[in-house]
């Protein structure tokens, strides 16, 4: 199943799809972490000194790979450099699993060892001075985009990808590509007016969209979200002294962590299994191939110089085994 993390800078985002994904790793599911923030912190969150998250690959400087492998044999696409960000799988394309070896997980995925499992991390990679005046951020984080567009997910394996922050989210159709969302919120206008953004936003999109509380530290603050998110409101994580050991450098053993806190962990294992559920394959395809041709008319087609409409697989559901729906994978 494929998650999203997002939320207001400072909301404490990274920090708990961090904590997340260790808690899915101690319980032996397969995870892929994946950075999409701007500031790269999902590493270091994941117990990575600064000097090993400084030297993670990086998904954009690999972006020609990445498109090349996932071409495969698909007879509507013509080369690599025909792909864009939003190029959907075809009969012919590669697909990625989860729990497998291929030329992009090997380039581009390191894997961490947790005090209780094990994850694989890929990074978007940080923004440098190169970019600076001639590329936005999300050039980067395309090759999110392309990759889950591109895989095949199982109920009990997990994509967590720590968003960028605010509503930055929705500057391409990655935001549609997740199971759920979880939107970390503290108790204060600036949380809320971020939720509240985001709702609107995501409204069209059929995005399943649940609140997470941050940093709450009386019944006044979970009150105070409960009347200004509603049914929206998930959960609540409270006050956490394994937090402030973590952000001081220190790697305290998951089972630690306060009882309450790891309910809300599950709290949301259950609600993405529930999402997972409920996806609809053929929704999921359309939606990405919609994304594609607005894509394509707004600046794609111009840039790469055909008509990309015609990489459209009309036949082809991108489905997990077991959810009625057909995919031809090339190995």
């Amino acid at each position: 199943m494929k998650i999203a993390f997002v939320g207001k800078g400072g909301s404490g985002k990274t920090t708990l799809s961090a904590l997340f994904i260790r808690h899915l790793a101690a319980a032996g599911r397969p995870v892929i972490a994946v950075d999409a923030d701007i500031n790269q912190h999902l590493g270091p969150a994941l117990g990575l000194s600064d000097d090993q998250a400084a030297t993670l690959p990086s998904l954009g400087a690999h972006l020609p790979q990445i498109k090349e492998y996932l071409r495969g044999s698909n007879p509507l696409i013509g080369s690599a450099d025909e792909m864009i960000k939003t190029t959907p799988p075809g009969r012919g394309s590669r697909l990625l699993r989860i729990v497998e070896e291929n030329p992009v997980y090997a380039a581009c995925a390191r894997p961490i060892a947790l005090d209780d499992g094990s994850v694989r991390l890929l990074a978007t990679g940080a923004f440098t001075e190169e970019d600076l005046g001639v590329a936005c951020y999300h050039s980067k984080v395309g090759a999110v985009e392309l990759l889950l567009n591109h895989l095949l997910d199982g109920r009990d394996e997990y994509v967590v990808t720590d968003m960028t922050a605010g509503s930055d989210s929705f500057a391409s159709g990655l935001f549609t590509r997740f199971d759920v969302t979880f939107l970390i919120a503290e108790p204060t206008r600036k949380g809320i007016s971020v939720y509240r953004q985001y709702r609107e936003y995501a409204r069209d999109f059929g995005v399943r969209l649940h609140v997470v509380g941050n940093k709450v530290q009386s019944q006044e603050d979970l009150a105070y979200l409960r009347r200004e998110v509603g049914d929206d409101l998930l959960a609540a994580f409270g006050q956490s002294d394994w937090v402030r050991r973590l952000e001081r450098g220190d790697e305290p053993a998951l089972r630690s962590l306060e009882p309450a806190n790891r309910e809300v962990l599950d709290r949301l294992r259950v609600e993405a299994q529930a999402a997972y559920d409920l996806r609809d394959p053929r929704q999921y395809t359309a939606q990405a191939v919609q994304f594609h041709l607005r894509n394509a008319e707004s600046w794609g087609n111009a840039k790469v110089g055909i008509d990309l409409a015609t990489q459209v697989d009309e036949e082809f559901v991108l489905s997990a085994p077991g959810l009625g729906a057909s995919a031809t994978a090339h190995a």
